[in-house]
Parts: C-alpha cells; sequence; structure tokens
C-alpha cells in the first residue's frame, strides 16, 4: 500500500492511497472460497459448486463486498500509521478501482487541533461550603414532627376545629344522581390543609361525631372523568369520628422513628440532606465558572465538520420556523462545547485519566440503589441501551477531569448561610435568563436599510 500526503491546509488533510491489485485479488479468492462452502446452487452437490460459477452468478456483490472491506481496513491502517486524531468521519473518494486493476483513492479529513494547555494554577474560582444554622435544622425537624403527626379521638360532644382529623363517610350526587366513583368510607381529612376538594375541608369546622350534612362544591377541573369536571355536586356526609392533634414531643424516640440513631443524629442527617440540596446547585455554578475560564484562556482553530455536526444535534428539536432565527446562537454553542471537549480531553490525557468497566458498574448499582422497587427497570435501560451507557461513562470522565482541575486550580473556599447560597443560586438563574432572553433579542433586530441620497 503506497500512502502520500496530498494536501494540508490548517486542520484538512487530504491523502492519496493506492492498494495493490494482488492484495485485492487474494481477498477476492479468499471469499470465492469461502462462500464455496456456504452457497448451494441447484445441480451441484453442497460444497462443490465451482468457483467459476459463483464468481458468474455473484461476482459484482462480491467484488462490492470486498472494496468495502479493503477501504475499511486500509483507511483506519493509514489513519494509526500516521497518527492522526480525527474529527468525525473521514471522506472517500474513489479514483480508480475494478477486478485485476489497482485500487487508488483519497482520504479527505479533518483533524484534533494540538493544543497548547495552558496552566490551570491560573484559574481563579470560589467554591462555596453551606454553614446551617440551628433555626433552620430547627423548622426542619418541625416540618418532620407535622407530617408525622399522631391523632387522638375527641370528646363525643366536641366540635371538629382547623387542625382536627374528620373521618367520614360520603355519597355525591350531581343533578340528584349518583356517579361513579361518588362514594367514599371512613375518609380521613385533616381540617385547613384543603387538600380533597377546594373549600369541602372549611365545611366540616364545627361538626360533632355522627352529625350529618350536605357540603355543596364544584368537582375539580381535573376531575378524572372529564364530563363532569366542574360540576356542582352534593356530598351526603355523615362524621364518624373526629381527631385532635397530639403534641409530637422531639427527643430520641422521636428521631428514632423517622430512621435516625438519635436527636443528635437526626440533626447531622437534616444538615447533611439540607447541604448537600444547594451544594449540586452551586457546584453547577462553579463548573460553569471553570469551563467558562478554560474556555476563555485558550484560542484555537475548531474543525468545521464538528461544528456542523453538533449544531445539527443542538438543533434537531427545533421547529422549522425556529432553524434560522437560532442558527447563530445553535453555532456558537455548538463551538463552545466542542472546543471545551477538546481541551478536557487533551488534560485528561496529559493526567492519564480513563474511565474503566468497574467505576461504570459501580455508577450504575448507585442509581439502581436510590430508586428502590425500580431496580429491574434501571438494570434493564443500561443493559438495552449502549448509548445510555456511553452517556454516562462520558459524564464520569468529565466528572473526573474537572475534579482534577478543581484540585490544580486556586480554590477560594467561602462559607455561606442557606439565605446566601438561596441568593447565589437565583442570581446565576436570573443571569442565565437573561442572557438567553439577550440572545433572542439580538436575533430578533434587523438592520436599517439606509436610504440612498
Amino acid at each position: 500500500m503506497k500512502v502520500k500526503v496530498t494536501s494540508q491546509k490548517g486542520l484538512k488533510t487530504s491523502l492519496s492511497v493506492v492498494v495493490d491489485k494482488a492484495i485485492i485479488q487474494k481477498k477476492l479468492d479468499d471469499k470465492l472460497l469461502e462462500l464455496q462452502n456456504k452457497v448451494q446452487l441447484k445441480g451441484f452437490r453442497p460444497g462443490k459448486v465451482p468457483t467459476k460459477v459463483i464468481k458468474d452468478q455473484f461476482g459484482k456483490a462480491i467484488y462490492g463486498e470486498v472494496l468495502d472491506g479493503v477501504l475499511k481496513e486500509t483507511t483506519t491502517k493509514v489513519i494509526e500509521d500516521k497518527k492522526l486524531k480525527i474529527a468525525g468521519q473521514p471522506k472517500i473518494n474513489l479514483k480508480t478501482f475494478g477486478e485485476g486493476k489497482d485500487l487508488d483513492y483519497t482520504i479527505d479529513l479533518e483533524i484534533l487541533p494540538d493544543v497548547n494547555l495552558k496552566p490551570l494554577e491560573n484559574i481563579k474560582i470560589t467554591d462555596y461550603e453551606i454553614i446551617i444554622d440551628e433555626d433552620t435544622v430547627k423548622n426542619r425537624i418541625l416540618e418532620i414532627a407535622k407530617n408525622q403527626q399522631n391523632f387522638s379521638d375527641k370528646l363525643v360532644n366536641a366540635s371538629a376545629e382547623k387542625g382536627d382529623m374528620v373521618i367520614f363517610d360520603y355519597e355525591a350526587k350531581i343533578d340528584g344522581k349518583n356517579f361513579e366513583g361518588g362514594q367514599g368510607k371512613n375518609i380521613q381529612l385533616i381540617l385547613g390543609r384543603d387538600l380533597f376538594i377546594k373549600g369541602f375541608d372549611n365545611q366540616l369546622i364545627g361538626l360533632k361525631k355522627d352529625d350529618k350534612k350536605i357540603i355543596k362544591v364544584n368537582l375539580p377541573e381535573n376531575y378524572p372523568n372529564k364530563d363532569l369536571a366542574n360540576k356542582k355536586t352534593e356530598f351526603y356526609c355523615k362524621v364518624n369520628k373526629i381527631k385532635k392533634p397530639e403534641e409530637t414531643k422531639i427527643d430520641d424516640d422521636f428521631a428514632k422513628k423517622v430512621g435516625a440513631k438519635d436527636l443528635n443524629n437526626l440533626k447531622d442527617l437534616i444538615k447533611q440532606q439540607t447541604s448537600n440540596e444547594y451544594k449540586r446547585s452551586l457546584d453547577i455554578i462553579v463548573k460553569k465558572d471553570i469551563l467558562d475560564q478554560i474556555e476563555k484562556n485558550h484560542s484555537f482553530e475548531l474543525p468545521p465538520n464538528l461544528v456542523d455536526q453538533e449544531t445539527k444535534i443542538l438543533s434537531q428539536n427545533r421547529k422549522k420556523e425556529d432553524l434560522v432565527k437560532f442558527e447563530e446562537k445553535d453555532k456558537q454553542s455548538a463551538k463552545s462545547r466542542i472546543k471545551i471537549g477538546i481541551i478536557l480531553n487533551k488534560i485528561a490525557e496529559k493526567n492519564n485519566l480513563k474511565i474503566d468497566n468497574e467505576e461504570i458498574k459501580n455508577e450504575i448499582n448507585k442509581q439502581v440503589k436510590s430508586m428502590p422497587g425500580q431496580e429491574k427497570m434501571v438494570m434493564d435501560y443500561y443493559q438495552k441501551n449502549p448509548h445510555a451507557v456511553e452517556s454516562l461513562k462520558g459524564a464520569l470522565y468529565e466528572e473526573k477531569v474537572i475534579s482534577l482541575i478543581k484540585s490544580k486550580i486556586k480554590l477560594n473556599k467561602k462559607n455561606v448561610s442557606l439565605k446566601d447560597a438561596e441568593e447565589i443560586i437565583k442570581k446565576f438563574t436570573q443571569n442565565s435568563s437573561v442572557d438567553k432572553k439577550t440572545d433572542l433579542q439580538n436575533k430578533q433586530k434587523k438592520p436599517k436599510n439606509k436610504k440612498k441620497k
């Protein structure tokens, strides 16, 4: 095989490849012998069909298959021998081919840019550590206690008040007629929460055990039977029991009931859980800051082929009328993603970072454990979707690179309160929304045509 670089302009490279006809003929002969053991033709015993007969009948298809294999094999070898890091799929143009002839073809491809990494130590980032105060912990515990509330029977003549639990039966009618789903037995309602039908539980206030009352409300707009939605309905109710809320004692026994070892352990768990809720959002902000600085610090040419491919991916779910409107935005986003991806890959290569199968397996198991009752569904999803596994691998790879970057850059640790964290996240969200809105407004602005004098 003869290989020659015919053109090199920027990231574009063209190569000329000539494969000797003897190599192709050998592969054709081997293919014919392979088929001789498989082909069954009328008038010949299995495995005894002459190769000439096979060639006469299937010659063109056989040559096409051999040619395709030779092109893939030789193109891969050329790229490996030349140590080319290609961007996207190479384009192959056949010049001369055919049985008894040398295979002469060209490869046009784009290569990834050679990135000169800037020192990571120059990047300065603020990393946030959330401090959870005692009042926040106390309020969270009170919320848990409220949801874990116990009730005890009220005195027989006691009236139902807000906060009480009323247990009742009902039969509902529309225009005096019963309807499917319009009956209920021993329904429990905590008065004041308005969780049944809007305005319903307020009409139970003041009732006593064994009282009967017709409660008039409209069925909700999202009622399962759409024909009955928003209809005026009469509920014939009978009160079976009225229970009053008991004060929940916040102690070690309470903590054990909700899954903690003791009260101090419950407080620690709440602090950790609350911190994690906000830390995830803050970590996204830190990560974006890191990526923005890395992108800003590097300048190099991007492969047009990759930019076009990424732009198509970003715009594939847009409506037809929006394709032109957001064309420039999608292209800029594509350039940013490709540029960051190339830099991160370069950092990973330089530091020999890889993701092995064990890490992927551990992450899948982690997801399985986080979804009790749906373990099989999660496992099946990854087993049946190789693309999902590759996507997971890519996410793990990126996180590993980000962790490495964090270990090398200048991290300014800053303690923030829960209120501060909320403000930081709110500001970040608002700025992101403004950027999107500004981009859209800029796209909608049209240049004014100057009138010729």
